[in-house]
């Protein structure tokens, strides 16, 4: 991306790529999304994608692949074992990443699984920046628990804190010399922290957090799936990295940890996963668990096309041009809505623009899941798919009483190379129009409701006929689309 100044004066991120293969999309009328909203129980999750307009749920697995990584495609070695598109694959990352071992998974969670499985046992505790709900998932199915040090300013939805995903060094020390070094599982750093905005880490901070592990014996791993995102606002925002490569950047982050581990499905813009590491201990460990849950050394569940792909895709992960995008749409999005007065997550993170529900919706109690309720409201003004990433995302604790987020929001993902600033203006436009009739929103509740990651397939319903009213105000403002 470039930022481009018009003759107007206006200043808009430019695509520095164009489109090649295109995709027909649908805007289906209001009435068959409120009817659509209700079948997949108000959980977007649940919707078709025929009647979904543009898909902001995610920007996993749905990234746009460049030519040269359709191309690629077309050379790979279907061999079970011993396959030189594995060697292709292996020999990027160890280039990229500085680590000699590496193993493949079917995708980010898979590498969650097989780590918790070796490094978690019953009452260890992995201590984080902040969680992500499946690492948490994995975690506590082993036996462990999860601790959160993150920043002060990392709950702050306002803040001009350029790097929100930090950790706070001091908590981080004083709770290890509290419990003891014996009962950390590991020390897990998220890259581009998922449930707070997508806000980033610094090299600073992760070179504390390096110092502290190595003053208490403790394993440092990072959780590289937004990795891309955290590069760029490294790159931009932290003074001491301005001068260097995304390559050497990189390469600084990679030389502070101990395991690698990330979804191709978001970093390399195809479907897989790995594991990476220097710890030859380590490495027999972890491989022991890939035959067993993910298929031969060679493939790890993945197929060798996507393997092909995720090989040039992480190496274009190194193009400052390719990783910008995403981030500088989203600062676009974001500084378009809060000129508006609308509440959203600042400053701007990776992954997405994200909706502070919270203040959008203040009359909805995090009880009756207010994010929720408003990813509703927005697919069914505009046919927009967006994520709740609040309390329906949470869960009951042991005694089956809601456990309430720290915040409620609602992310708008912008897959990387997808969406077009004209899909960007109209989503922005219907966030807008929806703020100003923010007060027929309503609550909702369970009908439907999983013990585990309940946010994937949990169905709700309406406390009232809010969906109904919000449909017809409308289609009397603005018509049937």
């Amino acid at each position: 991306m470039k930022e481009s100044k018009l003759f107007s004066g206006q200043r808009i991120p430019l695509e520095m790529h164009k489109p090649k293969i295109v995709q027909k999309l649908s805007l289906v009328p209001t009435e068959r999304r409120l009817q659509a909203i209700k079948e997949a129980g108000f959980n977007t999750f649940l919707l078709k994608n025929g009647d979904v307009f543009l898909d902001m749920l995610t920007d996993s697995g749905v990234n746009a692949m460049s030519d040269r990584q359709q191309a690629a495609m077309m050379v790979a070695d279907d061999s079970y074992a011993g396959s030189r598109t594995f060697t292709r694959l292996e020999r990027t990352c160890q280039d990229l990443f500085g680590m000699q071992h590496f193993l493949p998974a079917h995708q980010g969670r898979a590498c969650e699984n097989i780590l918790s499985q070796v490094l978690v046992h019953p009452g260890s505790v992995v201590v984080t920046n902040y969680h992500f709900t499946t690492t948490k998932a994995h975690v506590v199915l082993n036996g462990g628990t999860v601790e959160e040090l993150p920043i002060a300013e990392a709950l702050q939805t306002t803040s001009d804190h350029p790097f929100k995903g930090n950790m706070d060094l001091g908590r981080l020390k004083a709770f290890i010399g509290e419990h003891g070094s014996e009962k950390i599982a590991f020390v897990r750093m998220e890259a581009g922290t998922n449930l707070i905005g997508g806000q980033p880490f610094s090299l600073g901070n992760l070179a504390g957090v390096r110092d502290i592990c190595d003053a208490y014996g403790v394993l440092l791993v990072l959780d590289a799936s937004l990795l891309a995102d955290n590069l760029y606002f490294i790159k931009r925002r932290e003074v001491k990295c301005q001068g260097l490569s995304i390559r050497e950047i990189t390469r600084r982050i990679c030389d502070l940890v101990d395991v690698l581990y990330f979804s191709g499905r978001k970093l390399g813009c195809a479907r897989g996963g790995g594991l990476c590491t220097n710890r030859d201990d380590l490495f027999v460990s972890l491989r022991e668990l890939i035959p067993l849950y993910e298929g031969f050394l060679t493939y790890g569940g993945m197929s060798v096309r996507e393997m092909e792909a995720m090989a040039v895709g992480l190496e274009e992960t190194m193009d400052e041009d390719m990783i910008n995008q995403a981030p500088e749409f989203i600062d676009y999005m974001v500084n378009e809505l809060e000129k508006l007065g609308i509440p959203v997550v600042t400053p701007p993170g990776g992954l997405g623009c994200h909706i502070n529900a919270k203040e959008f919706v203040d009359h909805i109690p995090q009880s009756q899941y207010p994010a929720c309720a408003l990813a509703a409201a927005l697919y069914i003004v505009s046919g927009v798919r967006g994520m709740e990433r609040g309390t329906l995302s949470e869960g009951r604790d042991e005694e089956g009483n809601e456990s309430l987020a720290d915040l409620e929001l609602v992310r708008l993902a912008l897959p990387r190379r997808v969406y077009t600033l004209s899909h960007v203006k109209y989503t922005i436009d219907r966030i807008t129009w929806l703020y100003e009739h923010r007060q027929m929103i309503g609550g909702l509740t369970f009908v439907d409701e999983p013990k585990t990651l309940r946010f994937f397939l949990g169905r709700l319903d309406a406390l009232s006929d809010w969906p109904e009213r919000l449909g017809k105000k409308f289609e009397s403002d603005l018509g049937r689309i």
